[in-house]
Formats: C-alpha cells, sequence, structure tokens
C-alpha cells in the first residue's frame, strides 16, 4: 500500500494553482490518472518519483519516502519510471541500457525475450523505430525490480497499431513481475484497457476516482452510450446529412435531418449517445 498526501503550489498557464492529491494505491493495482493537461498529473508522478518536491507525506509500507523532515532520494525509492521521450543511452547496445541499471544478464534475456526484443540486444538505440525504443525504456525500467513503476503517456508518440501492440505487453509485464502500475494517459480506450482504477485530476484536484467503466462511460437515464467528439466535415446526401466525427483515435459518421443538423458546424465539440438505437448529438 502506498498512502499519498501531498501540496505543491503549481504556476501554469493558466495562472497558480495547488496540487493537492490524498490518495491510497493498493499493491497490485494499476491505477491511471486522467484529466486535460495541465491538471497536475505529471508533476504529480514527478513527486511519486522524487524528481520534484512537494509538501506533505508519501508512505510505502514502513518505508518513508516523504515528510516535513525529508525526502527519500530519488534512486533510493523502490521504483522504475518511463517517459514518453524513452531516454536510452545512444552508445549503448539493447542489452547494456538493461545492464548499465543491474548486471543481471538473466533478468535481461527475461525482459527482452517477453517484449520480443532478444534478436535486437547488439542493436544500437538509433537503428530501433519507436516502439522498440519504447519497448527498452519500459524493460530497463524493469530491470531494478521495482514495487511502483510510472508511466508518463509511454506510448502517445507511436501510431494507434503499435500503442496495441505495447498495450498488451505492458499489461503482460505488470501481471508478470507483479507490479504496482501509475500511468499518465490522455487515451480513454488505453486507460480502459490497462487500469483497473481510474483517477481523474483537473486543477491539481481529484474530481472522480473509480473503475474506468464507471468514470469513462458518461451515459445517463436510458442512453446506452455517450462520446466526447469534434464534427470533421457534414456531407449533405438527398435530404438528409452525413456528419463526420472524430471520436478519440476513432471516426465515425451519423445520418442527420436538415433540422438536426442547423446548429452544428465543422469544428463543433459534440456529445453522440444513443437512446433506443437512434443516435442524438449535441
Amino acid at each position: 500500500m502506498i498512502s499519498i498526501d501531498i501540496h505543491k503550489d503549481l504556476h501554469g498557464s493558466d495562472g497558480d494553482m495547488g496540487l493537492d492529491i490524498k490518495l491510497d494505491i493498493k499493491d497490485g493495482e494499476f491505477l491511471a490518472l486522467g484529466g486535460v493537461s495541465g491538471s497536475g498529473k505529471s508533476t504529480f508522478l514527478r513527486i511519486l518519483a522524487g524528481l520534484e518536491d512537494a509538501k506533505g507525506s508519501i508512505k510505502l509500507e514502513d518505508s518513508i519516502w516523504l515528510d516535513d523532515k525529508n525526502s527519500l532520494r530519488v534512486q533510493d525509492r523502490d521504483i522504475g519510471f518511463v517517459f514518453q521521450d524513452y531516454a536510452l543511452f545512444e552508445n549503448m547496445s539493447v542489452e547494456k541500457n538493461l545492464l548499465y541499471v543491474k548486471k543481471d544478464k538473466d533478468l535481461a534475456t527475461k525482459l527482452l525475450t517477453l517484449t520480443n526484443l532478444i534478436n535486437l540486444k547488439d542493436r544500437y538505440p538509433n537503428t530501433l523505430s519507436g516502439g522498440q525504443k519504447q519497448r527498452v525504456s519500459i524493460c530497463r525500467a524493469l530491470m531494478s525490480k521495482p514495487k511502483l513503476l510510472l508511466l508518463d503517456e509511454p506510448l502517445s508518440a507511436l501510431d494507434p497499431s503499435m500503442r496495441l501492440k505495447l498495450q498488451d505487453e505492458i499489461l503482460q509485464l505488470h501481471k508478470e513481475f507483479s507490479l504496482t502500475t501509475v500511468m499518465v494517459s490522455h487515451d480513454s480506450s488505453e486507460i480502459y484497457r490497462l487500469a483497473n482504477r481510474v483517477v481523474m485530476i483537473d486543477k491539481g484536484q481529484i474530481v472522480s476516482e473509480g473503475k474506468p467503466k464507471d468514470i469513462l462511460l458518461k451515459s445517463t437515464g436510458s442512453q446506452k452510450f455517450s462520446f466526447e467528439g469534434e464534427v470533421l466535415d457534414i456531407i449533405k446526401m438527398d435530404v438528409v446529412y452525413v456528419v463526420v466525427i472524430s471520436i478519440g483515435q476513432q471516426i465515425t459518421q451519423v445520418v442527420l435531418s436538415k433540422e438536426e443538423v442547423k446548429d452544428i458546424s465543422i469544428s463543433s465539440k459534440i456529445s453522440i449517445s444513443t437512446k433506443a438505437f437512434s443516435p442524438t448529438l449535441m
């Protein structure tokens, strides 16, 4: 169990705000942090890692990482951290990037095998694709056998098919190594697939938390589903209109009447829902 009760004053583009997080994370949990950019998610992750200071307390079982007297050094916290930008040593091979953390060749081989990188162990980072680099970064973070794995939007720079593949591998590693994982992500589908709990943060405060299906499926009353999207195009076809909508990484089409489409324009932010199989845009 990790018990967190921290405060930090932040200075963002929208002015000053306080990051106030009080949260318990259970052993073996896969926790996702969601919310708009600038809400404090990545800062919270960096405070957990010891990369930024804060007031308050962080306790992992019997170990105190932060209190009013001391802040445990990054290297003394039992964590693995995966950044969006890979942060690999370009002058070292894939295998040596892992062995730099810990001289455990058996563990390095196991990790590279699990992530389908074993045949690339002697290659250098500049010869790898983005997905392969991120695999190496994840493997390197696990070389110290951390109790806590921190992921700061690790897949956001990858194409959709590669993201799906790496999501499966992250979940496999989370289970294989009995990790406690905290991930920052803006991708609702990614959160839904990986996390067993999601915490939504807005302006430095926790505004909601729970199971992904309860937090992310925005439906009310008898609505069967509801998603936020953006109108990409409006096409007139005979007496109806086809509205092309972007929802996350998906694009869909909805047929509307002239009356229904009159208040909608390209780039409109809309909510698309259904009730009794009849789509409604608002």
